[in-house]
């Protein structure tokens, strides 16, 4: 009896020890397992998509504020541009009082440098919007000097051609798959023979008026400055190789709205008909 039951206890400690051997090890606890390891991967995606959603409102909320702006500023560009075009009293003040016009043109290249050069003044609310208004009244009384020396029609003609083409290019812009932003080098180039070819004009016209010449140099500033506008569309847009800071958005409308200023110019001078 007694070997029968130590015979039946050496059976149980031989099968409970090779039990044991076929358990498997027990899992490692989490802090174990996420030792030396970063989040969990769906934490990652999650914030990943949370911050893409993030960017792209905040890009919308962008685009939103610039044209806003942009809209106020072209508003009352086109206001004083009517009221020096129509009204003869205000346009013969203007006509005779050049000082307006060089001090006009003193203000807006103190605040265009200002808001380019300087990151702090463009973004420091209000002052930011304040200066963007100066600069806004300066060349709109620029502009609307310059059309008081051109027929009616022909003014009203130019607006036309400059709201129809500036439509084209942002719909262009926003729709292309073209990166023009990737054309700096272009547009440098195409800025170098602007300054050259104005140069020449400067040196040419005081002797003799050249038709042909002065046409060509419009037609090249309104080709380039349209250009400009798709470049500077697509930064506002953020989806290609070059994008602007969102913080920027003084600065994105302040070219938007100095390029169609310019491309107007151009066209004024090529299609515009002088007052006699």
């Amino acid at each position: 009896m007694t070997q029968g039951k130590l015979l039946l206890a050496n059976k149980a400690t031989g099968g409970s020890s090779s039990g044991q051997d076929l358990v498997p090890p027990s899992p490692p606890s989490y802090e174990e397992a996420t030792a030396g390891t970063s989040a969990p991967c769906y934490n990652d995606v999650e914030m990943l998509s949370e911050f893409s959603w993030d960017d792209c409102n905040i890009r919308r909320i962008f685009i939103r504020k610039v044209y806003s702006i942009l809209m106020i500023q072209l508003l009352i560009t086109l206001a004083i541009v009517a009221l020096f075009t129509f009204c003869d009293p205000v346009k013969d003040y203007i006509q005779t009082n050049p000082g307006w016009y060089w001090a006009s043109f003193a203000v807006f290249f103190v605040t265009y440098l200002t808001l380019s050069c300087c990151s702090a003044p463009r973004r420091q609310f209000p002052w930011n919007l304040i200066l963007l208004a100066i600069f806004t009244l300066s060349l709109s009384y620029m502009t609307g000097t310059l059309s008081s020396f051109y027929n009616t029609k022909s003014v009203v003609m130019c607006l036309g051609i400059t709201a129809a083409v500036c439509l084209l290019v942002t719909v262009f812009s926003f729709q292309t798959k073209i990166d023009v932003t990737s054309c700096q080098g272009v547009l440098f180039v195409f800025c170098m023979v602007m300054f050259i070819s104005g140069l020449v004009l400067a040196i040419v016209l005081p002797f003799q008026y050249v038709p042909w010449l002065d046409a060509i140099y419009a037609v090249l500033g309104a080709i380039l400055f349209t250009m400009f506008l798709a470049f500077d569309t697509q930064l506002l847009m953020g989806n290609k190789r070059y994008t602007m800071s969102p913080e920027d958005y003084i600065f994105a409308t302040l070219n938007i709205y100095l390029d169609i200023i310019y491309i107007f110019s151009f066209f004024l001078q090529i299609f515009g008909t002088k007052r006699e």
